[in-house]
């Protein structure tokens, strides 16, 4: 049997995130700037490439699979590797394969994700005004993203939306976001704004919003219970008891939640980053096209697993972006 994936800090690593494309059709503030340089072909790890590493990842002990980007959607013949990695599904060598999605492109997508055994995916929404989501996606088209949200719920996908908190740009949107999801039946997260990558003239600290603030603000309209629900990622759940719905909270700077990470990232160029929150980070790419051998392959991962820090250094306590990364979002898939 082979040994599972064990880091310093006696944590199974059972959560693996893939980024298989740096490209996107919006470019919301916090996450790219407005004129992105991509990377070049022949610098992202191929499709079959991509079925290899994640292949191993999972003969390693990962049973959650989460596919980002950038829009994972956008990149050329994506289902083929949906396909691909549906094998373990079906095998249940995987228990989960999902994404995080800007939604844009999922009125063409829904059906055929639930056909290769999606049923959860994320949708980035940090609004409901058109203007405002044209604002901050700088180039978004909400009309085409609700779309997507009814072809995925049609399709029997089950939605979550995750909502960046950004000060003085949705906060009075709380109420609005929470009564429109609970009216849809689809959960919510809330982030805070992390601190990564220059983005031009975005102010980490003027955009940082408090989720203790956020929380208390719901709290005052409803009372809410503490769930011991994880579904594998950072968030913290509660549920609204006047709706019955589920809100969670991911809370990387008003409480660190690297205790529990059980999660690695590896972006679309086959660099794995054991935390988000660290420059720290090995290259899977080169052992995967030096040797066809799955077993150097797997002896590089747990080289890097070995490195894994305890947790990541943001901070903005003393109103400066400590711990900033200089990577873009995009780069890492979230």
């Amino acid at each position: 049997m082979t040994e599972p994936l064990i880091d310093p800090f006696a944590r199974a690593i059972e959560y693996l995130r893939v980024s298989v494309t740096d490209r996107c059709d919006f470019r919301c503030v916090y996450c790219m700037s407005e004129n992105m340089t991509f990377l070049p072909k022949k610098e992202l790890l191929t499709l079959e490439e991509l079925d290899r590493m994640c292949s191993a990842f999972v003969r390693l002990g990962v049973r959650k699979l989460r596919i980002t980007g950038g829009e994972p959607l956008v990149r050329r013949d994506i289902m083929t590797f949906f396909r691909s990695m549906s094998r373990h599904l079906e095998t249940g060598a995987l228990h989960e394969l999902t994404l995080t999605t800007n939604g844009s492109q999922l009125e063409r997508f829904a059906d055929d994700l639930f056909a290769v055994g999606v049923r959860r995916i994320n949708i980035s929404l940090d609004t409901l005004d058109e203007a405002k989501f044209a604002e901050i996606t700088r180039w978004g088209r909400q009309p085409q993203v609700m779309r997507g949200i009814d072809a995925a719920q049609r399709a029997g996908l089950r939605v979550k939306i995750n909502t960046v908190a950004l000060k003085g740009f949705n906060e009075d949107e709380l109420e609005t976001l929470t009564d429109w999801c609970a009216a849809r039946d689809i959960d919510l997260t809330f982030i805070e704004v992390m601190p990564m990558g220059d983005l031009g003239n975005e102010d980490r600290l003027g955009q940082y919003w408090s989720l203790k603030d956020l929380r208390a603000r719901l709290a005052a309209r409803s009372e809410l219970t503490d769930l011991p629900e994880r579904t594998g990622g950072p968030a913290r759940y509660v549920r609204v008891e006047n709706t019955g719905q589920k809100i969670g909270f991911i809370t990387p700077l008003s409480h660190n939640f690297c205790e529990s990470c059980n999660r690695v990232r590896i972006t679309c160029t086959g660099e794995i980053y054991t935390c988000l929150g660290q420059e720290g980070h090995s290259d899977l790419r080169a052992p995967l096209r030096a040797s066809e051998a799955d077993a150097d392959l797997e002896q590089a991962i747990r080289a890097a697993i070995a490195l894994k820090p305890k947790g990541h250094d943001f901070d903005y306590s003393r109103q400066e972006v400590d711990g900033q990364v200089s990577r873009h979002m995009s780069h890492t898939g979230g």
